[in-house]
């Protein structure tokens, strides 16, 4: 267990943390959320010892050991190749283990009636304890499939680390240390560099691994899957919510409209009571009543509202009209130091088409976004745009080559754009660059801040056609959200990079995959594609058997009797389905009945506690916050059985 105790940091006149106190327990998997800038890193970094504090703030159990990933590494200088850097997470048990084999040859040849035989045996027995339940024999297959699992190839087992790019390098971190498995794993952004195998991979890890789990990400889906409780940090507090992410946005709705309601109920009350002052206080026989009534309300625990956070506001400018064939691309091929990227791909796009480009790491996505762009040459093959297309293009690294000497302002005047400083203002404000922001040098806005300002200055020129290289880079959930909003109601074409499935998935109408040197088109959004793929990958699996042939080579026919059979057995394992899953549907639709009666109930209870007026009938107020407390614990336990009932229906389906 690991508590955060009172912890308060404060920069200057601003409070980064005020107050805050907190638990982490064995088994807890929660997902640390808020804006860039709210500290999320800085209180994983002191959670885990990487930042200093105050001694006492941060205090966890004897045996509870913590492993810490950060958002960013430098370069890992090691000479050792991919898999013994792996393998290095067993360093300690593997010198154990080394120990051991060495302590039973020399056994065999000790007298057995000496001191230094009997201190030997003593010594072996203590290791035999230190190596229970670390199956050191399995350790390599155990290294191998997580590194398989994270999308490093056979292949790369023996190539030196030195070689991997910096996104691989924090793969190869990811990696050691899901092998050496501490009770509590402090993740920043761990998805950022994982294709979408990958993270089918890591979800699928995450949801089994027995250990602990704090974890930042702005990938919504990610922590729908692996998280089940959320913590927020927002205006420098920490508020919990016993649920995933998709749970913290209904509750969090639901508090605001009580806390709406106390708050509005709290100043009805207290201008009753100034009113009876202002109207009493000069009268001598009411003096002892407005002196009781003053010293009421300076007893008042005054309700706060909490202050929404900023977030970005913008819509794309409209799209200058275009013909109805947008792009075709007829035998384009593309190599990389006598490394083949792709070749023969062909495509066609039309007007309003809005595309996600997947694939695994190093399958070509950027490189061909980069070829469309005109940022690349290709080797071969032909690139047509359509009848009056104007393409405007965002790199995965746009916001690293900002130039760092020009300030946010400066930056936006070189977009190509024809804006009045009005205009350019108007359009760094709309991603919370405000005010004195805008003269700030680039090289000292954040990660964050830059992402933002690359993309305002991109969206400067209206565009018809847009290539996007990972935009939700460094934007928190809530930015991401509104990025979504305004693709999906953008009315040109779109081709975007991103593994981010829900943010793609509103406004994608169509997946490109880009495997083995080939791209396939596929009809839907992101998940429907994986959908898609997961049925091919099936069928592949569970191929139909070759046709049988007889001894001299005639193809056997199945019998009509045969085939007979097989109907009758498919028509008695479908009412064998029936029978087993009917008291399971029958528990589903019983809880979709009293969950939809007691959300109405409590729709009705929220209307009647946010108005004013209630609050001077104390108790009619008691009453309806009484239910109102019922009936979110009643709907607690019918959610906690249609769960339940789904769960099993689910798992007989799928062993079906």
């Amino acid at each position: 267990m690991l508590s955060i105790n009172h912890l308060d940091v404060r920069f200057g006149e601003k409070h980064l943390f005020k107050d805050i106190s907190q638990r982490v327990h064995a088994g807890d998997r929660i997902g640390l959320i808020g804006v860039n800038g709210a500290g999320k890193s800085t209180l994983l970094k002191i959670m885990a010892g990487v930042s200093d504090c105050d001694d006492g703030v941060v205090t966890k159990s004897k045996h509870f050991t913590v492993g810490y990933l950060p958002q960013e590494s430098s370069a890992l200088v090691s000479e050792n190749t991919l898999y013994q850097e792996a393998e290095s997470a067993f360093d300690e048990i593997l010198a154990l283990q080394q120990e051991a084999d060495f302590l039973n040859g020399q056994l065999a040849t000790t007298d057995q009636e000496s001191e230094l035989y009997a201190a030997m045996v003593e010594r072996q027995g203590e290791l035999q304890h230190l190596l229970e339940g670390h199956d050191v024999y399995t350790i390599r297959p155990r290294v191998e499939k997580v590194l398989l699992g994270l999308g490093f190839k056979q292949t790369d087992m023996e190539a030196p680390v030195i070689n991997f790019s910096g996104g691989w390098v924090m793969r190869l971190m990811l990696a050691k240390m899901l092998l050496v498995s501490p009770s509590l794993l402090l993740l920043d952004e761990p998805t950022n560099h994982l294709d979408l195998e990958s993270l089918t991979w890591v979800e699928e890890f995450f949801r089994t691994c027995p250990g602990a789990m704090v974890v930042i990400s702005h990938d919504r889906t990610f922590l729908d899957k692996i998280t089940k409780t959320t913590w927020e940090l927002s205006m420098g507090r920490l508020s919990v919510y016993k649920g995933n992410y998709s749970y913290y946005i209904k509750e969090k709705a639901e508090r605001r409209i009580i806390e709406k309601g106390a708050y509005d109920n709290q100043q009805a009350k207290i201008k009753q009571t100034m009113r009876f002052v202002e109207r009493f206080r000069a009268k001598s026989t009411k003096a002892k009543q407005v002196q009781s009534r003053v010293k009421q309300l300076d007893k008042i625990d005054m309700i706060e509202l909490s202050e929404d956070e900023q977030q970005i506001r913008f819509t794309f400018p409209p799209s200058p009209p275009s013909g109805r064939d947008v792009l075709q691309i007829e035998g384009l091929s593309k190599s990389y130091q006598g490394v083949r990227i792709f070749s023969d791909v062909n495509l066609q796009l039309q007007r309003g088409d809005k595309v996600a480009v997947v694939g695994v790491n190093g399958a070509g996505k950027s490189t061909l976004l980069k070829i469309i762009g005109g940022q690349l040459e290709h080797d071969a093959g032909e690139i047509k745009l359509g009848h009056n297309v104007q393409l405007s293009y965002f790199g995965q690294h746009q916001a690293q080559e900002l130039s760092p000497t020009l300030s946010a302002l400066e930056t936006m005047a070189l977009s190509g754009a024809d804006l009045s400083i009005t205009r350019m203002r108007s359009l760094l404000g709309a991603f919370l660059l405000k005010g004195e922001e805008v003269d700030k040098k680039v090289a000292v806005l954040s990660g964050g801040e830059k992402s933002r300002l690359a993309l305002a200055r991109m969206i400067a020129k209206p565009a018809n056609l847009m290539l996007l290289d990972e935009p939700t880079n460094h934007l928190d959930i809530s930015s991401q959200e509104v990025l979504q909003e305004a693709m999906a109601q953008y009315d040109g074409c779109i081709i975007v990079v991103s593994h981010n499935r829900y943010f793609l998935d509103s406004f994608i109408n169509k997946v490109l995959l880009v495997r083995d040197g080939q791209v396939v088109l596929y009809e839907g959004n992101v998940t429907e594609y994986l959908r898609k793929a997961a049925l091919e990958d099936e069928e592949k699996k569970g191929a139909a058997p070759e046709t049988p042939v007889a001894a001299d080579g005639s193809v056997v026919e199945h019998s009509r009797e045969s085939k007979k059979e097989k109907r009758q057995q498919e028509a008695l394992e479908r009412k064998e389905r029936g029978r087993k899953l009917a008291p399971w549907k029958k528990k589903e639709e019983e809880a979709e009945k009293q969950i939809a009666t007691l959300e109405g109930r409590k729709e009705e209870l929220e209307t009647l506690m946010a108005d004013p007026e209630l609050y001077y009938d104390e108790p009619a107020w008691a009453r309806a916050s009484s239910e109102y407390d019922q009936c979110k614990a009643q709907l607690d336990r019918w959610y906690a059985q249609w769960e339940e009932a789904q769960d099993a229906i689910e798992a007989f389906e799928a062993g079906f």
